[in-house]
């Protein structure tokens, strides 16, 4: 009965709930609030000018001549620069908003000054190049570089160490590469750091060209000597285009010369060093800028081209970024390490698309201006210019041996040791 008491209760309480809540008013949904939609914010459209296809720079080069085995090399250097950018978009110029590939015109000026004079000449009204890149070797730079500052062009080149040319106000030229007053007092300071000093040679004979550059290199040659601790026993010059140089030789040697000091170019250092060997006359060490520089020494010279140093401003055995690059596709090409000048001139390139880029416009005064600040990281090292256009960059020592050009100097990059002293070219 409980039970029953209990059921009855919770149902009547059930049904007074039910009509409780049907008796109540329905609430009403409060009216929707109206907002104004967010404005739409749009991104402002930039406008550039039209882009032109190509950014156009030019060179003149002694792919022929005598002078041919440098510029041969320049002209690979730069090559392979201009392919490397241009395979990655080009150069991004802020004034367009886009990257604009490079077109590289190359002429062969057969190593004539003149010839090379109108070649530049064409250039800059013909292409209407905004920077020049330059040929190979003092004399010829000599030449184009005034065409250069006459027109108001970036110049940027290599394979010359001639410093005057520097010394004569110009304003849009520059160089990283080595000039005369490196190589005159690096010369020493690296026998010195090689050689104990009971060891080294210490009277100097010095066989000058008799041109500009070999009259400034020579000079230099002869006045650093004293202060690292050498006689200069012997000094006399020469026309290019000797062939004769035994009055030279029988005269350093009598003069007790023990070491030698020249700048010719690649057929008169050949001649020179055939008739050393001839004469039987082998100084202890012979530094010879320029004339070893190209593959064909080696191969004309053989075993007799060997001990010979010199300065080439570049090696393939330096550690600096892209350098196994150039390497590997060069072996491709021709089937050795990069030839020493393929560097600078690659380098060359570099600087130059890292002005652009800086200056953000193809004018070429803004060019010039972004070439001053340069401080940056190449194959060749670090890169930075000078007041005058001169490069602070490494000045390498270069040795011929077993028919190969090995880096010496600086020790800590050396792909072998040098040998001193040279030894007899009978006993090779």
């Amino acid at each position: 009965m409980r039970y029953r008491l209990a059921g009855l209760t919770v149902l009547l309480l059930t049904i007074s709930m039910l009509l409780g809540s049907c008796g109540q008013t329905p609430t009403e949904a409060p009216a929707p609030v109206e907002t104004e939609a967010p404005a739409v914010v749009g991104t402002p459209t930039v406008s550039y000018p039209p882009a032109p296809e190509f950014i156009e720079i030019g060179a003149s080069i002694p792919l022929t001549g005598r002078f041919g085995s440098l510029g041969s090399q320049v002209d690979v250097g730069y090559q392979y620069a201009v392919e490397d950018i241009n395979a990655a978009g080009g150069i991004y110029v802020e004034e367009y908003g886009t990257q604009i590939p490079l077109r590289l015109t190359v002429y062969d000026d057969e190593s004539d000054p003149t010839k090379a004079v109108t070649k530049m000449e064409s250039l800059f009204s013909e292409q209407q190049v905004v920077a020049y890149l330059g040929g190979a070797a003092s004399g010829m730079h000599a030449a184009t570089t005034a065409i250069a500052e006459l027109h108001g062009v970036p110049y940027l080149g290599v394979s010359f160490a001639w410093w005057n040319i520097h010394q004569r106000g110009y304003q849009y030229l520059f160089s990283p590469f080595p000039k005369s007053p490196d190589q005159a007092r690096n010369v020493y300071q690296f026998l010195n750091e090689a050689l104990a000093e009971g060891e080294r040679p210490t009277n100097v004979a010095i066989f000058q060209e008799a041109t500009d550059w070999g009259i400034e290199l020579g000079g230099m040659f002869r006045a650093d000597a004293p202060a690292f601790g050498y006689t200069v026993v012997y000094y006399e010059e020469y026309a290019p285009g000797t062939t004769d140089f035994s009055a030279l030789i029988l005269a350093a040697q009598a003069a007790g010369a023990d070491m030698l000091l020249g700048m010719p170019n690649t057929p008169d250092g050949i001649a020179m060093v055939r008739q050393m060997s001839e004469l039987g006359w082998t100084p202890k060490f012979t530094m010879l800028v320029r004339a070893p520089d190209g593959a064909t020494w080696g191969e004309t010279l053989g075993a007799l081209g060997d001990y010979i140093a010199f300065f080439p401003g570049w090696h393939h055995g330096e550690d600096f970024p892209g350098v196994a690059e150039i390497n590997a596709r060069h072996e491709a090409d021709f089937g050795r390490p990069a030839d020493v000048l393929v560097g600078p001139a690659y380098a060359c390139v570099q600087v130059l698309a890292d002005a652009i880029e800086r200056a953000g416009t193809l004018d070429r005064d803004a060019i010039r201006d972004a070439l001053a600040e340069t401080d940056m990281m190449t194959v060749i090292g670090q890169v930075s210019f000078n007041a005058d256009g001169t490069g602070n960059v490494l000045n390498p020592v270069v040795q011929w041996l077993d028919g190969r050009q090995e880096l010496v100097w600086p020790f800590d990059m050396q792909t072998t040791d040098f040998v001193y002293p040279a030894p007899p070219f009978d006993e090779r």
